[in-house]
C-alpha cells in the first residue's frame, strides 16, 4: 500500500487511542495525531517515525489550515459530549475543518457520527434532532449539512452503536464503565424480563474497520455511510448470557412492562429529560446491514457478551 498522510482529531479520547496504536502499529502511514492535551494520550508515539502528535483544540482548527491541505486521509473521532461548546465543535468546527481539506488531494474522509441519529432503516431519526442531548442533536445537525460540502463525495460517515472499550493504558467508554455494576447486580436482573435490543461494538474492532477502510476507500459512487456493530441482542439474551458466564441460575422470570416503569416514574417523581424518556418508549435501538471486522473478513475482537466480559476483567465461573 502506499503510503498516506493522515489526519486523526480526537486521538486521545478512548476511539481515537486505539485507532492510533493500531494505525502506529499496523501501518507505516505519516500521522498526525490531533489532541488538546499530548499527556492524555497513551499510545507509543515513538515506536516509529512518522509520527506527529499535535497539540490543538478544534476551536482553533484554523491554525492548522497549512497542514490540512496536505492531508490524504482525515479521521474524525473529535467531539464534545456537552456543555456550551458542543454546537460549536461539532457542527461549525468539523465543517471548518472539512472544508480546509483540499477535494483534489484528499482521497477520504472518515466522519464519526453516532448511530443514535438513526432510526430502525437507518434513516434519520427526527426526534433526535428535536429531543436529543446537545451532544446527539448536534450529530443530527451536522450529518444534515454534509452533504453541502465540497468535500462531500469523499466523505465515508461511520455510526458506531454502544462502544466499548478501555484498559490501563486507553480511557474507558461509558458503556464499559458500567459494566461493574450489571455484575454486581446480576442476582436481582436475572429475575426480570425486558422488551429491548442493542448492538454494541468495541473500540478494537472500530480501528480494524478505520483501518481497512483506509486502504480500501469506497469509490465514490459506492456507498459510504456505514453503521457498526456486532449482531442484534436483545436483552433478555445478553442477561441470559451474562448469568451462564457467571455461573448464575434462572429460576423464573417476571416481564417488566412499560406500564410499570411509567408508574414508577410517577410514584417516585423521577425526573426524566426527553430524550430519556423517548428511549425507554423506543426501546429496539437496531439497525439494518451492521458492519464489523466480520464483514471484511477479519478477525473479530469482541463479538459476544461473553468476550465483553472477559475483556472487562470479569471472572467467569467455568
Amino acid at each position: 500500500m502506499s503510503q498516506k498522510r493522515i489526519l486523526v482529531t480526537g486521538a486521545s479520547g478512548c476511539i481515537g487511542h486505539y485507532i492510533s496504536e493500531t494505525l502506529i502499529r499496523e501501518t507505516e502511514h505519516e500521522l498526525y495525531l490531533l489532541v488538546r492535551n499530548p499527556k492524555k494520550l497513551r499510545v507509543e508515539t515513538q515506536a516509529r517515525s512518522g509520527v506527529t502528535v499535535l497539540q490543538g483544540d478544534m476551536q482553533e482548527i484554523g491554525k492548522f489550515a497549512d497542514l490540512l491541505k496536505t492531508i490524504d486521509t482525515a479521521v474524525l473521532t473529535a467531539t464534545a459530549w456537552g456543555g456550551d461548546a458542543t454546537f460549536d465543535i461539532n457542527v461549525h468546527k468539523t465543517h471548518e475543518l472539512l472544508n480546509l481539506l483540499d477535494p483534489n488531494r484528499c482521497e477520504q474522509v472518515i466522519y464519526f457520527s453516532t448511530a443514535s441519529v438513526l432510526d430502525r432503516k437507518n434513516q434519520p431519526l427526527k426526534e433526535a434532532g428535536e429531543l436529543g442531548t446537545d451532544y446527539i442533536s448536534s450529530k443530527y445537525v451536522c450529518l444534515q449539512k454534509l452533504s453541502e460540502l465540497a468535500i462531500a463525495p469523499k466523505i465515508t460517515t461511520l455510526f458506531p452503536t454502544l462502544v466499548l472499550g478501555g484498559d490501563a493504558n486507553k480511557p474507558y467508554s461509558h458503556a464499559t464503565s458500567g459494566i461493574p455494576e450489571i455484575t454486581k447486580w446480576i442476582d436481582f436482573i436475572r429475575f426480570f424480563q425486558a422488551d429491548g435490543s442493542f448492538h454494541f461494538i468495541h473500540g478494537q474492532d472500530i480501528a480494524t474497520v478505520v483501518r481497512y477502510l483506509i486502504d480500501n476507500p469506497p469509490a465514490t459512487e459506492e456507498k459510504r455511510f456505514f453503521v457498526l456493530g456486532q449482531a442484534q441482542l436483545t436483552a433478555n439474551q445478553a442477561i441470559e448470557e451474562v448469568c451462564d458466564y457467571l455461573g448464575k441460575k434462572i429460576y423464573f422470570r417476571i416481564p417488566l412492562s412499560l406500564s410499570l416503569a411509567n408508574l414508577l416514574i410517577v410514584l417516585f417523581r423521577i425526573q426524566m429529560a426527553a430524550w430519556d424518556r423517548f428511549c425507554m418508549n423506543y426501546r429496539h435501538f437496531t439497525y439494518e446491514n451492521v458492519i464489523n471486522p466480520d464483514s471484511f473478513s477479519l478477525p473479530n475482537y469482541c463479538a459476544t457478551m461473553s468476550d465483553v466480559l472477559k475483556i472487562s476483567g470479569v471472572l467467569s465461573a467455568k
